[in-house]
């Protein structure tokens, strides 16, 4: 039985993981956790709230009191929790940081588990080396740019079939980037969240030299953002630009987003009302009446093609290549990529 403080750094190379636990108040834990780690907290919300006003208003030692009366009485808890949610003898811990908290819980479950490994710093040390390797990640990104309704998260996928290495960052935000974005999409993880769970992916994603491809996102994908540190590596990376023709993208937007409830489809539309403009706005709500589809999404495209282009303009980013495809086939269209990946010294690894 024994405890080990191991560096984030260590936890982040480690493989394979034991399970890991985090000791912080459930409120803590769902603004922002460390992915894959369980939920074991030392204190409710409430009692967190009570052992921090004693602490700063009357002493460090009544807040340690009060807490072992909390902790006292849940200690059977805590071990058949943890015992339920481990199949081996080894687990690691971590709370804020690296405090008290966890230095506890891992006094406790070290008579339990062969080994208990406690993460030096805790959770913010857990996001400041994150940070940190993902200003150092040096893999080359490439960027798939196009307007609205040219199908490059499909491209993306059929890219990853064919062997390429994409990061889906839609998926990851559970939103597609526009007033229609959420349709479809379960609750957006918070902002702190997002970033864990980008920071935790590149790690993965650094053990491979081929290149990445990434969507050419805005900086903010609904209400989450892209760390500057990934931003900055997204605007100076090569990007490949597809010129879609409009017929094509009004197809591929029918196909997405015309069997979504209509009031949701008019309640996006109406997000936009004053970029459309009013006259714009009822044309499309009239021929969303009529299951005009087609005609609704053209109306879209006036306002999100301008919107594009100029977030192009204001971001200094100039396609490297400029990919118009012959046929609207997201493989055929991910295998041009993928030849094109090649070119630039890319290769596919084998």
């Amino acid at each position: 039985m024994s405890i080990k403080i191991i560096s984030p750094q260590d936890w982040f190379d480690q493989a394979p993981k034991p399970p890991l636990f985090d000791v912080r108040s459930p409120g803590e834990f769902v603004a922002g956790h460390w992915p894959g780690a369980k939920s074991l907290p030392l204190f409710t919300d409430a009692e967190r709230a009570e052992v921090g006003t004693l602490y700063k208003q009357t002493s460090p030692d009544e807040a340690f009191l009060r807490g072992l009366e909390f902790s006292g009485k849940k200690m059977r808890w805590y071990v058949e929790e943890a015992r339920a949610q481990t199949a081996g003898d080894k687990i690691a811990v971590h709370c804020w940081r690296g405090g008290q908290r966890s230095q506890s819980m891992a006094w406790l479950l070290s008579k339990v588990f062969k080994e208990v490994l406690v993460i030096e710093g805790g959770y913010k040390a857990l996001r400041n080396t994150g940070r940190k390797n993902l200003a150092g990640f040096e893999v080359p990104l490439f960027m798939l740019g196009g307007p609205t309704g040219s199908g490059k998260t499909k491209i993306l996928h059929e890219l990853q079939a064919l062997g390429g290495n994409i990061l889906d960052l839609e998926a990851m935000a559970h939103h597609k980037g526009s007033s229609f974005g959420a349709l479809g999409e379960e609750e957006q993880p918070t902002v702190e969240q997002f970033e864990n769970d980008l920071f935790h992916q590149f790690h993965g994603l650094g053990a491979h030299s081929q290149p990445i491809w990434l969507e050419n996102e805005s900086k903010s994908i609904g209400r989450v953002y892209l760390p500057n540190e990934l931003w900055q590596k997204m605007l100076n990376a090569p990007l490949v630009q597809l010129d879609i023709p409009l017929a094509w993208r009004i197809e591929n937007l029918v196909a997405d987003y015309a069997n979504f409830k209509k009031e949701d489809l008019v309640l996006a539309f109406e997000r936009i009302r004053k970029r459309l403009g009013g006259q714009h706005l009822n044309t499309a709500l009239e021929a969303l009446a009529k299951d005009d589809f087609s005609t609704a999404a053209r109306i879209a495209l006036q306002y999100y093609d301008k919107a594009y282009h100029a977030s192009l303009e204001k971001n200094g980013q100039k396609p490297n290549w400029i990919l118009a495809p012959e046929q609207n086939d997201p493989k055929a269209i991910a295998q041009a990529l993928l030849a094109w990946q090649e070119e630039q010294g890319g290769a596919l690894m084998k």
